[in-house]
């Protein structure tokens, strides 16, 4: 068990997720110290077996579970799923508008029985002409115009990891905590939409907000005008970094740093915004500079100086990062019996990170100890585990 922080203890949460963005919600709950049980269907969920670019998406999205695998086309199958929900506090899914509804395990179906229970429904779009839709996280980055964004001019590209999953994900659990608030004063559960689309929106809203400014549709990033003159990868000898230079009192520690003292003596670029109309002038000459330097050199000059700096990380590298290896990392046991360190809920509380050493649920490994949880007898569970209805991994 982790000594970790586990504000959520006690609450109960009943999860119907494939993918992502709706693992995400029982992943961050669970590391909060929720007692999570993710319903599978019969083999396991096949996120487990995605290849590529999804092969790190079970072992990331899905670590401090209990896992049940049950057969919801079948009757009995159905009764423990309804009997799961009729015991918990927070029920997640991310399936299809109208999956769960076809099988009687709806909102409004569940809280008959269950007025208490905080339903979260992980969708592509909120309420509206869209809501039907099938969605992806590429599908929204494209249609939100993050994609648009972030790539060239006339190249939409996607962002780099699944980000409007999981700040999907997160805004679901925004709204689970602010329900469990409510329900301490009104004694009843709600039903809490998140979705990938309207997040999108969200991440944009500051070039939607540019616009409404100045009347000038925000550039793709790669060819915005930046708000500061230098706010860009330089390439060293070896390996590139980036530099911003962001007041004007960073502008004066930087040219003391670097030996430019011309630069600096040159009042006409003592202000921001001056130095962002000539930047045809000053980056060529730091370009030039930085290039005569190793990494290693220009982040020895920058370390702690408040300077804002980054090398330019791989994902492969941050396992070795000595800022991570302190405590940003927990131990993971992957399915195969490997062992390795992946990234923990990234929150501070009471001093304290979640998160602590943790194996992956075996499909239906838990089935058990979940049918226990719900007061089933031995005979009641092994009538189950041999017909069928569940199935267990031993």
């Amino acid at each position: 068990m982790s000594d970790g922080p586990a504000p959520l203890a006690g609450i109960r949460v009943v999860e119907f997720t494939h993918m992502v963005m709706g693992p995400t919600v029982g992943h961050i709950l669970a590391g909060l110290g929720a007692d999570v049980v993710r319903v599978e269907p019969i083999g396991g969920d096949q996120t487990r077996r995605l290849l590529g670019s999804g092969a790190g998406y079970f072992p990331m999205y899905n670590r401090g579970k209990a896992s049940i695998c049950l057969d919801l086309k079948s009757d009995a199958g159905l009764e423990v799923a309804r009997d799961l929900c009729a015991n918990a506090d927070v029920l997640v899914e991310n399936f299809r508008p109208g999956a769960l509804d076809r099988l009687g395990l709806d909102f409004d179906t569940l809280s008959e029985t269950n007025p208490r229970l905080i339903y979260c429904s992980e969708k592509g779009f909120l309420p509206g002409p869209y809501e039907q839709r099938t969605a992806l996280d590429e599908v929204a980055q494209m249609m939100g115009g993050l994609a648009y964004m972030t790539g060239p001019p006339g190249r939409p590209l996607r962002a780099g990891a699944s980000v409007i999953d999981v700040t999907g994900g997160m805004f679901g659990v925004i709204g689970v905590l602010a329900a469990l608030e409510e329900r301490h004063r009104t004694g009843r559960g709600q039903k809490v939409v998140a979705s990938l689309f309207e997040t999108t929106v969200y991440l944009v809203g500051q070039h939607m907000a540019q616009f409404a400014a100045t009347g000038k549709p925000a550039a793709p990033m790669p060819a915005r005008v930046s708000a500061w003159a230098i706010y860009d990868v330089f390439e060293t000898r070896d390996e590139p970094v980036f530099i911003g230079v962001v007041t004007d009192a960073l502008w004066e520690k930087f040219c003391g740093l670097f030996g430019l003292d011309d630069l600096w003596a040159d009042e006409s670029l003592r202000a921001n915004n001056s130095r962002v109309l000539a930047r045809d002038r000053i980056m060529p000459r730091i370009r030039d500079l930085i290039g005569t330097m190793t990494r290693a050199e220009v982040i020895e000059k920058l370390d702690s100086t408040g300077m804002p700096f980054a090398p330019i990380g791989r994902p492969e590298d941050l396992f070795d990062d000595p800022h991570l290896a302190a405590h940003g990392l927990e131990p993971v046991t992957l399915d195969d019996g490997r062992e390795t360190r992946l990234p923990t809920i990234p929150l501070e509380m009471d001093g304290k990170r979640p998160g602590g050493a943790t194996a992956l649920p075996r499909p239906g490994a838990d089935a058990r100890m979940v049918l226990a949880g719900l007061g089933y007898d031995e005979d009641r569970i092994e009538a189950l585990l041999s017909g069928g209805a569940v199935e267990e991994t031993r």
